[in-house]
C-alpha cells in the first residue's frame, strides 16, 4: 500500500487545484522558506482526520482555507483528496484504490467522504487505525515532533508504540466498555429505586383492587336483575305483537275479496271504453267527409263569384289616351334648343371673369402667407423662450421626481437588505450544524461494499465542486457588475451635474460655438490639486470666461451683449496678447499697491511653510496665456499666515484655500460654493472615473457571460453526475444534495445580504445627488424667469391680420365670379334638359297610343274565357250541395250511437268508485291494526336496543339466558361469598324478587362510594412491572459481569500487543541507535515492568566515549538523533505504508546526515517516504522531486522524476 496522489484545493496557500502524483520510494519536497512546503504535510494530516488547529499551525480550523491575496479573493472552502493504493488489501475495505476527501467550508461546515461516499470522521479514523495513520499520526514527523518526543513523559512515549501496534483501538474499546459500565451502574441504581417505590405502592393499590372487585360483583348482580326484568318485558311485548299480527290476517282476506270484485268491474269498464273508442274512428271519418264536402262547396261557390266579377270587369272598354299631340311637343323642343345656344355665349364671358379673379386671389394669398410666416417666426421665438422656461420647469419636476424616486429606491433597498438578512438567517438555520448525523446514517445504511458507487460519487463530487466554484464565480461577477454599473451611473450622474454647473450663468454661455470664439478658459488651465478655489479667486472674474480670437471680436460681442442687456467676460487669445496683457497690468497696478508685481518677483522673498506662489502651481495654455499676468505676486496660503505674507516684498495679494482674496487694502471672500476650476477638476475626475467604470463593467460583463456559460456547463455536468449517482445510490445522493443546497443557499443569502447593503448605501448616495440636482434645477429656473420675451408679437399680428383681410376680400370676389358662372351654366343645362325632355315626351306619347291598341285586343279575349268558366262553375256547385246533405245525415247517426256508449261507461265507473270506497274502509281498519302492531314492534325494538346498549346482549340471547322460564342462580355480593354462592341451587323467576334484588344491589353499590375502576388493571400492571424490574436488575447485573470480562479481555489483548510491540521496538532501537551512533549503546526501559498496562518508556542513550544515559545530558544534535532513532525503531518494528519527514535533518551535520540517510534507505525497502528538506544530499537519494514556489501569495508546484 502507498500514497498515489494528493490534491489540494483552497488549502492554505494552495489557491488553485494542485495535484501531487506520489510514487513508491522517496519523494522530496523542496523549496525556499515560506513557500508552502509544510502545508503539504499539514494537508496530509488534515485529510486523515487531524482535529487540532494548533497542530496545523493555526488558531482555528478556518485558517486552513485560502485567505486571499492582494490580487486574488479569498475562497469559501478548502478541500484535500488523498488517494491510496490498496492493492495489497491492508485497508479493511473492498477497494483496490481508496480516495479519502475532506472539505471545510468557511461557514463551519465539514464533510468527509471515502470514494465519494459521505462518511464520519470516526469511520476515517477506524479505517486508518491499524496502519499507523490514526489519530496519533506518528507516521508524520513534523518540525516540532522531535522536540515533542524529547520533552514527552514516559507515558506519552508509550502512546507512540501503542499507536504503531494498533493498541489504541483496543483502548478505545475498553473506554467504551467502561463508559457503558458507568452508565449501567447508574441505570442499576435507578432500577433499584424504581423497584422499591413500586413495592411501596402495591399494598394500598391491593386494597383498592378488593373494593373494585366487590363493586364488580354488585354490578354483576345489578346487571343480572336488569337483564331478567328486561327479558320479561321483551317476552310480553313479543306475545302481544304476535296476537296483533294474527288479527291482521283476517283483515287481509276481506281486502282481497274486495280487490277481486274491483278487478272484475275494471274489466267490464275496459270493454265499454274499448267500444267507445272503436266508435270514434267512424264518427271522425264521417265528420271528415262532411268537412271536405263543405270545403269543396265553398271553393266552387268562390270560383263562380270570381268568374262573374271578371265578366263584369272585362265587359266595359278602356278609355283612349288623352296625352298631348307628339308634333306639338317636337316644336317646343326646337325652341328650347335655340335658348340653350344663347346661354352658352354668356357662360364663356363669365369664365374669363373668374380667371381674372383667381389671379388676384392667389396674389393676396401669397402676401397673407408671407405675413403668417413672419408671425409664426415671432411665435417660435416667444415659444422658444417659453419652452426654455417650461424645460427648466420640467427639469425642476424631473429633479424632484428623481429625488422622490431615489428616496423610494433607498427605502426599497433597505427593506430588501432587511429581507436579505432574514433570508440569510433562515438559510443559516436551515444548514445543519454538522454533517455528522447525515454522514453517519448514509454510512451505516450503505456501508462500504458498493464497488460501483465510488466512481460516480467522485465524479459527482468533482462536478459539484466545479459547479459551486462556477456559481460562486457568477455570484461574485454579478456583485462586481452591479457595483460597476452603480459606480458608472454614480460617476456619470456626477459628471452630468458638474457639466451643467460649468455653464456660465450670464450671456457668456451664448457665445460658445460662434465664429471667433475659441472656447472657455477653464479647460485651458492646469492647476495643481488643492489650489483650484485659490486660483479661481485670483483670476476672478475670468475663471469661467470665454476666449475670443481678437480684441475686435470681443468688442463686437460686448456691443451685442450691451444691446441685449447681458454681461460678458472675455479673454483675448495670444494674437492680441500684448495689448490685452498691458491693459490688464495697467488696471491691476492702478488698483494695487505702488509696488507692481512681475513674473520676476516670484523670487523676491522666501515664503513661509505652507505658502506657494500661484504662478508656480498654474499652467495657462493656449488662449488663457494672458491670464498668467493676473497671478504675478499672488501667494496661496492659510488665513493665519496672510498678514505675514502680505508684508513680504513682491507679494501683491494672498488667496486662501477657501477662495478668500486678501490684500493690504481689501478683503474679499465668504463664498461657500465651489469655484469653476474646482468644479472643472471634479468634472474631469468624474469623466475619467465614469469611463473607467464603463470599461470595467464591459470587462466584467464579458467575463460574466463566459462564467454563465461555464456555470451552465458545470450545472449540466453536475446534473448528469447526479443522475448517475442517484441510479447507484439514491438515498446518499439525496442527502448530499440537500446539504449542498442548504449550504449554497446560506452562502447565496449571505452574499445577497452584503449586496443589498451595498445597494442601500449607494441608494443613499443617490438621494444626496438627487437633492443637489433639485436645488440646481430650481436655481436655473429662477434665473430664466427673470429674462423677458425678445420679440414683439403685436406688430407681427397686425401685419398678418391686414394681409389676411386682403386675401379674404380677393377670395370673396373670386367666389362671386364663380357663382355667376355656375348660375349661367345651370340655366344652360336646364334649357338643354328641357329640349331633351320635350323630345322624349313626344316619343313616349307615340308609344302609349300603340300600347292602348294592344290592351283592347287582350280585353276582348279575356271576356270570352270568363263567360265559359262562369257557366261550368254553376253546374259543379249544384252537384256538391247534394253530396253535402248525404254526409251530414251519416254524421248525425254515428254521433247518437257514441252518446249511448258513453252513458254505459259512466255507470260502470260509478260502481267501481263505490267498491273502491269499501276497500278504503277495510284498509283503514287494517292500518289501525298495523299502527298498534307497529307501536308494539317499537316497544320490542326499544327493549332490544336497551339489551344491546345496557347489557350488550342480542334479543334472542337475552331471552334464552335471562327469560322468565330460565332458573335464577345465586349471585354473591361479597368476594368471600363466591364459593358459597356457587354451591347454592338456582330458583324460579319471580319478578317482584328480581325488583327487590335490583334495588338492594343498587343501594349496596351506593354505599361503596367512589370506586377506582382501574384499580384491578393498575394492580395487575404494577405487579407485572415490579416483576419486570426485578428481572431487569438481574439482567443488568449479568451485563455488568459481561462488561467486566470484556475489560479484562481488552486489558489482556493490550498487554500482549504492547509487550510484543515493545520487544520488537526495543530490538530495532538497539540496531538503529548503533547505526546513528557507531560504537554507542541505546536501550528502551520500562518504568514499571510489573504493570504492562500503564508502564511508561524511558530512553537510555550512551554515545561512544560517554558514560551518560539520560537524554537531557546529551547535546542538541545527539538528542535529535536519539529521538529519530526512537521513531525509526517504531517504524521498523511496526512498518507503516508511508512516512512523512518534515526537515528532520535540518540540525544535523554531514556525518550524522549520512547516517540518517542510511536509515532512510532502510525504510525505503518497506515504506514510502515523503521528505520535506533543504539538504542537497537528501535530494540526491530521492526518486522524485517536487519544487514548491510562491508567487503573489499563492503556492505552485513543479515535479521532476529522477533516474539513479
Amino acid at each position: 500500500m502507498h500514497l498515489k496522489t494528493l490534491t489540494l484545493r483552497g488549502f492554505k496557500s494552495f489557491a488553485s487545484a494542485t495535484t501531487l502524483a506520489l510514487q513508491p520510494g522517496i519523494t522530496c519536497v523542496v523549496g525556499p522558506n515560506g513557500s508552502g512546503k509544510s502545508n503539504v504535510v499539514d494537508a496530509l494530516a488534515w485529510v486523515m482526520g487531524e482535529q487540532g488547529a494548533r497542530a496545523l499551525r493555526g488558531s482555528n480550523m478556518a485558517d486552513v482555507i485560502f485567505a486571499g491575496t492582494s490580487g486574488r479573493a479569498a475562497l469559501g472552502r478548502a478541500q484535500v483528496d488523498l488517494t491510496i493504493d490498496n492493492a495489497d488489501g491492508l485497508l479493511d475495505i473492498e477497494y483496490s484504490e481508496v480516495t479519502i476527501s475532506r472539505t471545510l467550508f468557511r461557514g463551519g461546515g465539514s464533510e468527509y467522504s471515502i470514494n465519494g461516499s459521505p462518511v464520519r470522521l470516526l469511520d476515517v479514523q477506524e479505517l486508518l487505525s491499524d496502519t499507523g495513520m490514526g489519530r496519533q499520526m506518528h507516521v508524520i514527523v513534523g518540525q516540532g515532533q522531535l522536540d515533542a518526543i524529547l520533552s514527552s513523559t514516559p507515558e506519552e512515549r508509550r502512546g507512540f508504540i501503542e499507536e504503531a501496534a494498533g493498541v489504541l483501538k483496543h483502548r478505545r474499546r475498553k473506554e467504551r466498555a467502561l463508559k457503558k459500565l458507568a452508565d449501567m451502574d447508574a441505570n442499576l441504581v435507578r432500577v433499584l429505586d424504581l423497584t422499591a417505590e413500586i413495592h411501596r405502592q402495591l399494598r394500598p393499590l391491593a386494597r383498592q383492587a378488593r373494593i373494585a372487585r366487590r363493586a364488580s360483583l354488585i354490578q354483576a348482580r345489578v346487571r343480572d336483575a336488569k337483564a331478567r326484568l328486561l327479558a320479561d318485558d321483551l317476552a310480553s311485548a313479543l306475545s302481544r305483537l304476535a296476537a296483533l299480527e294474527a288479527s291482521d290476517e283476517s283483515a287481509a282476506q276481506r281486502r282481497a275479496a274486495l280487490e277481486a270484485q274491483i278487478a272484475a268491474l275494471r274489466v267490464s269498464l275496459s270493454s265499454l271504453e274499448e267500444a267507445e273508442r272503436s266508435s270514434s274512428p267512424a264518427l271522425e271519418q264521417a265528420s271528415a267527409d262532411w268537412q271536405s264536402l263543405t270545403t269543396l262547396t265553398e271553393r266552387l261557390r268562390g270560383t263562380l263569384m270570381a268568374a262573374t266579377q271578371k265578366v263584369a270587369l272585362r265587359a266595359t272598354p278602356e278609355p283612349p289616351p288623352a296625352g298631348e299631340d307628339p308634333d306639338v311637343l317636337d316644336e317646343r323642343a326646337r325652341v328650347a334648343g335655340t335658348e340653350d345656344a344663347a346661354l352658352a355665349g354668356q357662360v364663356d364671358v363669365a369664365r374669363s371673369a373668374l380667371t381674372s379673379a383667381t389671379r388676384a386671389r392667389e396674389a393676396a394669398e401669397d402676401t397673407d402667407e408671407a405675413a403668417s410666416r413672419e408671425l409664426a417666426r415671432v411665435n417660435r421665438v416667444i415659444a422658444d423662450h417659453r419652452e426654455k422656461v417650461a424645460r427648466l420647469t420640467g427639469d425642476v419636476s424631473t429633479a424632484a421626481s428623481r429625488l422622490e424616486a431615489a428616496r423610494a429606491e433607498a427605502e426599497r433597498a433597505w427593506s430588501a437588505y432587511q429581507g436579505a438578512q432574514e433570508r440569510a438567517a433562515a438559510a443559516e438555520a436551515a444548514v445543519p450544524g454538522t454533517t455528522g448525523s447525515v454522514a453517519d446514517s448514509a454510512f451505516d445504511k450503505d456501508g462500504l461494499s458498493a464497488d460501483s458507487s465510488g466512481g460516480a460519487a467522485r465524479a459527482h463530487a468533482e462536478a459539484s465542486a466545479r459547479r459551486d466554484a462556477a456559481r460562486a464565480r457568477v455570484d461574485e461577477l454579478l456583485g462586481v457588475e452591479r457595483e460597476a454599473r452603480a459606480e458608472r451611473a454614480r460617476w456619470e450622474a456626477r459628471r452630468d451635474a458638474l457639466e451643467q454647473l460649468l455653464a456660465p450663468e450670464d450671456g457668456t454661455s451664448e457665445l460658445l460655438g460662434k465664429p471667433g470664439v475659441l472656447g472657455q478658459v477653464a479647460p485651458l488651465l492646469r492647476v495643481a490639486p488643492g489650489y483650484e478655489d485659490a486660483v479661481a479667486a485670483a483670476l476672478a472674474p475670468f475663471a469661467d470666461a470665454v476666449v475670443v480670437d481678437s480684441l475686435a471680436r470681443g468688442l463686437g460681442e460686448l456691443d451685442a451683449a450691451r444691446a441685449a442687456g447681458r454681461s460678458l467676460r472675455l479673454v483675448v487669445a495670444p494674437g492680441d496678447q500684448g495689448r490685452a496683457e498691458e491693459t490688464l497690468k495697467t488696471g491691476e497696478a492702478t488698483a494695487s499697491s505702488p509696488v507692481a508685481a512681475s513674473p520676476g518677483a516670484l523670487g523676491a522673498a522666501e515664503l513661509p511653510d505652507g505658502a506657494a506662489w500661484l504662478r508656480s502651481v498654474v499652467t495657462c495654455e493656449g488662449g488663457a496665456a494672458p491670464l498668467a499676468a493676473l497671478l504675478d505676486g499672488v501667494v496661496a496660503c492659510s488665513a493665519e499666515c496672510a498678514p505675514a505674507v502680505l508684508a513680504l516684498t513682491g507679494v501683491r495679494a494672498v488667496v486662501t484655500p477657501g477662495g478668500d482674496v486678501l490684500r493690504a487694502w481689501s478683503v474679499e471672500g465668504g463664498r461657500q460654493a465651489s469655484s469653476v476650476l474646482s468644479v472643472r477638476a471634479d468634472f474631469e475626475q468624474a469623466s475619467v472615473r465614469a469611463k473607467d467604470a464603463g470599461a470595467r463593467m464591459d470587462a466584467v460583463s464579458e467575463e460574466l457571460a463566459h462564467a454563465n456559460v461555464q456555470l451552465d456547463r458545470c450545472i449540466k455536468e453536475a446534473n448528469d453526475a447526479l443522475k448517475a449517482l442517484r441510479a447507484e445510490d439514491a438515498q446518499r445522493a439525496k442527502e448530499a444534495q440537500e446539504l449542498a443546497r442548504a449550504q449554497s443557499a446560506a452562502q447565496a443569502a449571505r452574499a445577497e445580504a452584503e449586496r443589498a447593503r451595498d445597494v442601500a448605501r449607494r441608494a443613499d448616495e443617490q438621494v444626496e445627488w438627487a437633492r443637489e440636482q433639485d436645488v440646481a434645477a430650481r436655481a436655473r429656473l429662477e434665473r430664466a424667469d427673470s429674462v423677458g420675451s425678445p420679440e414683439s408679437l403685436e406688430d407681427a399680428q397686425a401685419r398678418a391680420d391686414a394681409a389676411s383681410r386682403a386675401a379674404r376680400q380677393a377670395r370673396e370676389t373670386e367666389n362671386e365670379a364663380r357663382l355667376s358662372l355656375r348660375t349661367l351654366e345651370d340655366q344652360s343645362r336646364r334649357a338643354a334638359a328641357r329640349a331633351r325632355s320635350l323630345r322624349q315626351a313626344a316619343a313616349a306619347e307615340r308609344e302609349e297610343r300603340a300600347r292602348y291598341a294592344r290592351r283592347e285586343a287582350v280585353r276582348q279575349t279575356e271576356l270570352a274565357t270568363a263567360s265559359d268558366v262562369e257557366a261550368a262553375a254553376r253546374i259543379a256547385l249544384e252537384a256538391a250541395e247534394r253530396a253535402l246533405s248525404r254526409a251530414a245525415a251519416e254524421r248525425d247517426r254515428l254521433s247518437a250511437r257514441r252518446s249511448q256508449v258513453s252513458r254505459e261507461v259512466s255507470d260502470a265507473r260509478r260502481a267501481l268508485d263505490r267498491m273502491s270506497a269499501e276497500l278504503a274502509d277495510a284498509m283503514n281498519s287494517a292500518n289501525q291494526g298495523k299502527i298498534a302492531a307497529e307501536q308494539t314492534r317499537v316497544r320490542v325494538e326499544d327493549l332490544q336496543r336497551r339489551a344491546l346498549e345496557e347489557l350488550s346482549l342480542e334479543p334472542e340471547q337475552l331471552i334464552a339466558e335471562f327469560g322468565p322460564e330460565v332458573m335464577v342462580p345465586a349471585l354473591p355480593l361479597d368476594p368471600d361469598d363466591v364459593e358459597k354462592a356457587e354451591a347454592a341451587k338456582p330458583r324460579a323467576y319471580v319478578r317482584a324478587e328480581q325488583e327487590r334484588a335490583l334495588a338492594t344491589a343498587q343501594k349496596d353499590l351506593e354505599k361503596l362510594g367512589r370506586v377506582n375502576p382501574l384499580a384491578l388493571e393498575e394492580h395487575e400492571a404494577l405487579a407485572a412491572r415490579h416483576k419486570f424490574l426485578v428481572d431487569q436488575v438481574q439482567d443488568l447485573k449479568a451485563s455488568k459481569a459481561d462488561l467486566l470480562r470484556i475489560v479484562q479481555d481488552v486489558d489482556r489483548l493490550v498487554q500482549e500487543a504492547f509487550t510484543a510491540a515493545f520487544a520488537e521496538t526495543r530490538k530495532q532501537f538497539e540496531h538503529v541507535f548503533s547505526v546513528l551512533f557507531p560504537g554507542g549503546q541505546g536501550d528502551l526501559v520500562l518504568t514499571d515492568p510489573e504493570d504492562m498496562l500503564s508502564t511508561g518508556i524511558e530512553i537510555e542513550a550512551r554515545p561512544a566515549g560517554k558514560k551518560v544515559k539520560r537524554l537531557s545530558l546529551l547535546s542538541g544534535g545527539e538528542r535529535s538523533l536519539a529521538a529519530i532513532a526512537f521513531l525509526v525503531a517504531i517504524f521498523k518494528a511496526r512498518p507503516s505504508p508511508f512516512y512523512v519527514m518534515d526537515e528532520v535533518e535540518a540540525a544535523l551535520d554531514d556525518m550524522n546526515l549520512t547516517r540518517l540517510l542510511t536509515i532512510f534507505k532502510e525504510l525505503q525497502e518497506t515504506s514510502q517516504l515523503i521528505v520535506i528538506t533543504h539538504q542537497k544530499r537528501t535530494m540526491e537519494i530521492a526518486d522524485a522531486l517536487y519544487g514548491v514556489t510562491m508567487r503573489d501569495g499563492i503556492t505552485r508546484v513543479v515535479s521532476q522524476r529522477l533516474e539513479h
